[in-house]
């Protein structure tokens, strides 16, 4: 018998190669432009034609290090997530996720499991004014430096947390820092999905340009000017009270999905837009809409039982002015005695009406919004027609002899670029002091939760923050899911950055800001069900780690050692629940799915999702232990069922190959080792 059993190695604990899979991609496309599995950047010029830019003056954004900056985007992470259930909130059943780490490995973590399945992201990034940087990059092994960072300090002992305008490279390392990490989340963003991105002006300019490239310039959605309505009282000549907040389609062709059906918060409360429908007058008086004549027929609706309006006799010369002028001017309907309220549209005819309807015809000439809609009323007997977005339209003349159209809808979309009246940084950090939390730049909680009803409409869509701070993002989705009982879930990572010992933060016993983060999320669930108690409020709580299998890192001193660690491939202080994860991650499983434990012939086993993946990783495990977990996936009616066991399980290969057997039978054909 020569079947062998795969094994999970160090090397698989790696993160999605993005790298290599653009190539495979490339090869699917193009087979002929590799050579020995390089790419003949030749030939592939030549497939492409004349879409290849070969121009050395051409429009590009660059600065010192942007190819390595690609780089680290596309180099795997060797780490791994460790679940902190004591950290956590309902952790059976929570789907939302709290992540501490550096978010650019977390990122390259997250790949296989949430790749296009993030409908919003929102990220309010180190703004770089000097004294909030501490993302400090190392395309050779960033999980090292992660740890390195945590600590705040260099190698001399200096504190790394800042970005001195002074430094030569200022602006250099902001980019390089971001844009890696834009890079990988517009990976996870679905084909409906949004980025918002909140910045001011030190960094506004580049990060426009990036997220062009990254996200394209025909993906672009607006830029929002945030009124901070903070304190103006600053020496600054110019009073600075706004910052930005940049918005990108993942894919414009999909605006109508992406967008969600909100109405800015200003909008007066007797506004059309909060009615369920639109009612407008038909007149477009502007060269864009030249005036035309319609002819309305007997029977053409109007809301007033009875009405009459005397049709107007005018010379040719009007009719020859407002057609050279393409619209009727105000000094043309002043010459000619044109009502400034119920003068348009022009009535040639006499507009009489008895019992809601007209009783002949009558001409009016105007120009006209929904012109073609008109007619197609018209032509349908003046009955109700659709309009292109699937709302019912209907025509009628009002009592000032005005035609209008009246459009049903659900709901109205009236979204604004400036956004005003959302509070203020500081009433929101006046408010978390309360619930003792302290944070010192928060953004306001309702300013998140209007992005929130913008960009992720759907009840149940995942949100995604890897510049977590305080928390805002978690708490924004917590409250506004009790609020309108939907399940949107969120997904927050956070660098665990020392809070300043001299900070009101330390001295409430805060250490790190994670640690802010994660108790503002508590106490926003119990916010959030004092709303509506059958609110979803738990999270999983996951740390950032090395791999939980044991690496081969031989030296010729060490080699005796490593063959000994050998027969054991996990770390001896990891758990199985760390090594779980990492097999989850491995295969691209959400980390929310539902885990259940099985004793089965005394041996502990994991079933993933009911039944889509099955794991133990106890040791001396017996034939009765394999038919088990076949009658497992049997009872469970999984159909894609793999199976992943400890490698030290089998006492000989002989024993592995015969568990395969029996799994066959049970129609299980993916079984690795660990």
């Amino acid at each position: 018998m020569t079947e062998q059993v795969e094994k999970l190695t160090p090397e698989d604990g790696k993160s999605l190669d993005i790298e290599a899979q653009n190539i495979e991609q490339l090869k699917q496309l193009f087979p002929d432009v590799f050579r020995e599995d390089k790419v003949d950047f030749e030939a592939l010029k030549a497939v492409l034609g004349e879409h290849v830019e070969d121009v050395d003056e051409r429009y590009n954004f660059t600065w010192h290090g942007k190819n390595k900056a690609r780089q680290i985007a596309q180099t795997p992470s060797t780490g791994t997530l460790r679940p902190c259930k004591e950290e956590s909130v309902n952790w059976d059943t929570a789907q939302n996720l709290f992540i501490e780490g550096d978010n650019l490995e977390v990122l390259k973590l997250l790949q296989k499991s949430y790749n296009k399945k993030v409908k919003m992201i929102y990220i309010d990034p180190p703004y770089n004014t000097g004294k909030d940087f501490v993302y400090k990059d190392d395309f050779r092994d960033n999980l090292a430096n992660y740890k390195d960072i945590t600590g705040q300090l260099d190698s001399k002992g200096k504190t790394t947390s800042n970005n001195p305008d002074t430094s030569g490279r200022y602006h250099t390392d902001w980019l390089n820092m971001i844009y890696p990490r834009l890079k990988l989340a517009h990976n996870l963003l679905s084909s409906d999905g949004v980025i918002f991105m909140s910045i001011d002006d030190n960094e506004f300019a580049n990060l426009k340009k990036i997220a062009d490239e990254i996200f394209g310039e025909i993906n672009f959605i607006g830029q929002f000017i945030w009124n901070t309505e903070g304190n103006t009282d600053n020496q600054y000549k110019v009073k600075v009270n706004h910052e930005y907040i940049l918005a990108y389609y993942k894919d414009s062709s999909m605006s109508d999905k992406a967008v969600g059906y909100v109405i800015d918060p200003s909008t007066p409360e007797d506004s059309n837009l909060r009615k369920g429908f639109a009612d407008n007058n038909i007149n477009k008086n502007n060269p864009a809409n030249p005036p035309s004549t319609i002819t309305l027929p007997i029977g053409f609706p109007s809301s007033e039982e009875s009405l009459f309006y005397k049709g107007k006799d005018l010379p040719q010369e009007f009719f020859s002015t407002a057609n050279e002028d393409k619209f009727i001017s105000d000094e043309l309907k002043s010459l000619h005695n044109i009502e400034p309220k119920s003068g348009l549209p022009i009535k040639l005819d006499d507009m009489i009406v008895e019992n809601f309807k007209l009783t002949k015809q009558c001409r009016i000439y105007v120009g006209v919004a929904n012109k073609n809609k008109l007619l197609e009323f018209i032509n349908n007997g003046c009955k109700e027609i659709l309009d292109d977005d699937g709302f019912p339209i209907r025509f009628y003349i009002n009592a000032n002899a005005g035609v209008r159209y009246r459009k049903t809808r659900d709901k109205a979309r009236n979204i604004l670029s400036v956004l005003r009246g959302f509070g203020t940084t500081e009433k929101n950090k006046t408010e978390l002091k309360k619930d003792g939390i302290y944070f010192d730049y928060p953004k306001p909680l309702d300013l998140i939760k209007y992005l929130v009803q913008i960009g992720c409409e759907s009840k149940d869509g995942l949100i995604l923050d890897f510049f977590a701070g305080s928390a805002t993002l978690a708490h924004a989705v917590l409250v506004l899911n009790a609020q309108e009982k939907t399940n949107r879930k969120f997904l927050c990572v956070q660098l665990p950055e020392e809070v300043g010992i001299k900070s009101q933060a330390y001295k409430a016993g805060y250490k790190y800001i994670t640690e802010i983060s994660r108790e503002r999320i508590k106490k926003a669930g119990d916010k959030a069900l004092d709303i509506n108690k059958n609110t979803e409020v738990g999270f999983k709580s996951f740390k950032l780690d090395s791999t939980n299998i044991n690496p081969w890192e031989a030296t010729f001193e060490t080699v005796e050692d490593m063959v000994e660690q050998s027969v054991e491939s996990i770390k001896t202080n990891r758990e199985d629940e760390d090594v779980l994860y990492e097999i989850l991650l491995k295969y691209g499983l959400d980390l929310s799915y539902p885990i259940s434990e099985h004793d089965i012939a005394g041996k502990r086993v994991f079933d993933v999702a009911f039944g889509s993946l099955i794991v133990c990783l106890d040791n001396e495990i017996t034939n009765e232990t394999i038919v088990g977990i076949g009658e497992l996936k049997k009872e469970l009616d999984s159909e894609t069922t793999r199976v992943v066991i400890k490698d030290a399980g089998y006492e000989d290969s002989c024993d592995k190959l015969n568990a395969i057997e029996t799994l066959k039978q049970f129609g299980i054909t993916d079984v690795k080792c660990i």
